[in-house]
This record gives structure tokens, C-alpha cells and sequence, in this order.
């Protein structure tokens, strides 16, 4: 049996019952865009972050894409993010006509390393877009103090970190906006794609409505600022209300999850011999995915693979080297630590519902693969 980096038919048989109900639900609503459950998921997900607006749109790239605009950001205006993220983040900051600018990543943790950011705000910067990378929060203290010092916007790009929290505030709530994604292997994950963004200003909530369809308002046809087409579909949302009462619940398995990793390679991390995922004081993590690293990260993926385990990279190619952004001018070397890691960093198998045999079967091959090397 190959044992795949996520799975979710574990989790389909334990939960079919509900989730054929939901998609019922809406098949019998009489109403398949924009009603009930799209409203009512809105109102649940802005109220488990103690926010007042949450706004359903179509996918994560789409969020962080509408949430920029509604927040005024275009073309010109230069955002402040990292170069090991997934690469929708930048796509969607380019997709507004929005110039991105990295800095470097923290070797420890691989968030935004925030000592950075001062120096790399100018006259055109407009706006920081922190990542919650692999399941917790960037350190959002100080980029509250520079957006506050250079009048900047903050978008939180969440789509890694539904349910962390940092010194107990949730991903989402640290900053003038937050995007997050639903994509299936999320932390909570929809059964196919999905997005929103949350805020509790009621301008951006406004804005966003109007720019997820089409820019119009009240009265259709009327196109007030042209926008897209950008709706959060309605069984995906009904779905989503069903799994958003068993957040916590996931969160708590991941957790379990990594704690039986930390246990059965703790000593290799002692030895050396691997890197294991590291917390920041004051961060929950919810470990969206388990990260370690290794110098001779290829040849492990690929004994792995021999033994039936896939594993899979967060994220190999650095945004900022990638030949769609070369216009941005970063040569190699721009970003040393974002560039190791990228060479060094791999996931192991990570979903709440991980068989724990399965889990047994990973950790005693990969330390048989480590002694061999």
C-alpha cells in the first residue's frame, strides 16, 4: 500500500454520512448561488474569529487577489511578502498590477523574518502580506508598528493557518484583512476549491462583495467597479459550515499526529541527523504540514518512494527564482535562507485522519533510510 502526504478518504468514510447531507441540503435549498449556505458559513467563519465580516469567493488566490484590491492596492504599489510561499500568493499580488518585494525567511521557523521589513519599505510600499507558513503565525507585533509608522494596509495570507494563534489571537485577526483557502488539503479543507476573506471593516467588506460579482451592487447588470467573478459555491460552503464545528477537533488530531513524529525521530533531531519542525514561543501550531529538513533531501524522497511513501516539497522552487518573476531582477543569492531551504525542506505524511500504523510505517523507514546514507 502506498502511503500518500494526504489523503482524505480516511476522514470521507468517517464523515460521508454528513457530507452527502450537506450536498442534499443545497440540492433541496432551491437556490445554488449565493444563498443560505454561503450566508450562513460567512457569518460562522467571521464569528469563530470574533471578526464582523467574512466574504466567501472561489479559491485562496482569489482571496488574497480581491482582498488587495479592496484594501486599494494596484498597479504600481509595491507589497512586502516572502519568496518561500506557494506561489499563488505573488501570482495574486501581480495579478493586481501590484510589484511584490521579498525578504529573506527566518532559518528557525521559515516565517517572514520581520527584522527585514523596515528596510525594505520606500515611497511606493503600500502594504505588508505576511505568510502563516506550514501552520502558524509570523511574529505580527512589529509589522503592526511599521504598516502603523508608514500608514500601510496588512493582509495575513492564512491559507496555512486556520485554527493557529499567536500569544492567543487566531491567524486572521492581526491584520486589516486575512485571506484564507479552502483548498481540500487544507486545514480545513472544502471537496474542492473555495476561499474568503474576513475583516472588520465594513469599507472592505463592502468592497469585497461588490468586487466577487462582477463589481456590481444591489442591482444586477450595474457595474459600479468592474470586478470578477468570484463566488464561494454553495455546496462547498455548506460543506464547510459542517467541517468548521470539527475545526478544533482537527487541529487537535494534527497535533497528535506530530507529536508521535517528535517521538519517533526526536533523537535523530538530537544526533543531527534531521531537522524537525521548530515552534516559535508564543505560537499554536496546527501543523498543516510537517516539515523537516535534511541535506540529502532528494535521495531520501526517493528511497521513500521505494518503499511506497510519498513525501512531498514546500516549496523547491523559490517564488523570486522562478522564470515567470524574473522581471522582479532577484539573482540567486538575493535570499541565502529561503534559497537553503528550499533545497533542504520536505514533508512527511500529515492529515488529522493518518492511520497511526501508517504513521509507524513512515518513521521506521525513514530512520532506516538516515542510517544508510
Amino acid at each position: 500500500m502506498t502511503i500518500r502526504v494526504w489523503d482524505y478518504l480516511p476522514e470521507y468514510e468517517e464523515e460521508q454520512a454528513d457530507i452527502l447531507d450537506a450536498v442534499r441540503t443545497v440540492f433541496e435549498s432551491g437556490q445554488l448561488i449565493l444563498g443560505e449556505s454561503v450566508r450562513g458559513f460567512e457569518r460562522e467563519f467571521a464569528a469563530y474569529h470574533g471578526v464582523d465580516h467574512c466574504v466567501g469567493v472561489d479559491n485562496g488566490t482569489n482571496a488574497v487577489k480581491l482582498g488587495l484590491r479592496a484594501l486599494g492596492i494596484g498597479p504600481g504599489d509595491e507589497v512586502i511578502t516572502v519568496s518561500n510561499t506557494a506561489a499563488p500568493t505573488v501570482v495574486a499580488i501581480d495579478d493586481v498590477g501590484a510589484v511584490p518585494v521579498f525578504v529573506d525567511v527566518r532559518e528557525d521557523d521559515y516565517l517572514m523574518d520581520t527584522d527585514q521589513v523596515a528596510a525594505a519599505v520606500t515611497p511606493r510600499t503600500k502594504a505588508l502580506l505576511p505568510v502563516h507558513l506550514y501552520g502558524q503565525c509570523v511574529d505580527m507585533a512589529p509589522l503592526r508598528q511599521i504598516a502603523d509608522r508608514h500608514g500601510l494596509v496588512i493582509l495575513e495570507d492564512c491559507a496555512q493557518a486556520h485554527g493557529a494563534r499567536r500569544n492567543g489571537r487566531l491567524a486572521g485577526t492581526m491584520g486589516d484583512a486575512a485571506a484564507f483557502s479552502f483548498y481540500p488539503t487544507k486545514v480545513l479543507g472544502a471537496y474542492g476549491d473555495g476561499g474568503a476573506v474576513v475583516t472588520s471593516d465594513a469599507d472592505v467588506d463592502r468592497n469585497l462583495r461588490r468586487l466577487r460579482y462582477y463589481g456590481m451592487e444591489d442591482v444586477y447588470y450595474v457595474v459600479a467597479t468592474p470586478g470578477y467573478n468570484s463566488r464561494l459555491d454553495e455546496v462547498q460552503a455548506e460543506i464547510l459550515r459542517r467541517k468548521l464545528g470539527r475545526l478544533d477537533k482537527y487541529t487537535a488530531q494534527r497535533r497528535a499526529v506530530a507529536e508521535r513524529y517528535f517521538d519517533g525521530l526526536g533523537d535523530l533531531a538530537e544526533a543531527g541527523d534531521l531537522v524537525l519542525p521548530a515552534t516559535t514561543e508564543g505560537n499554536e501550531h496546527v501543523y498543516y504540514v510537517f516539515v523537516v529538513r535534511h541535506p540529502r533531501r532528494d535521495e531520501i524522497i526517493e528511497r521513500l518512494r521505494h518503499h511506497g511513501i510519498s513525501l512531498n516539497i514546500s516549496y523547491p522552487w523559490p517564488v523570486h527564482t522562478m522564470t515567470g518573476f524574473q522581471h522582479l531582477g532577484y539573482a540567486r543569492g538575493a535570499l541565502p535562507t529561503t534559497e537553503r531551504l528550499a533545497d533542504e525542506i520536505f514533508s512527511l505524511p500529515m492529515y488529522p485522519s493518518l492511520p497511526r500504523e501508517r504513521q509507524d510505517r513512515v518513521i521506521d523507514t525513514l530512520r532506516e533510510v538516515l542510517a544508510t546514507l
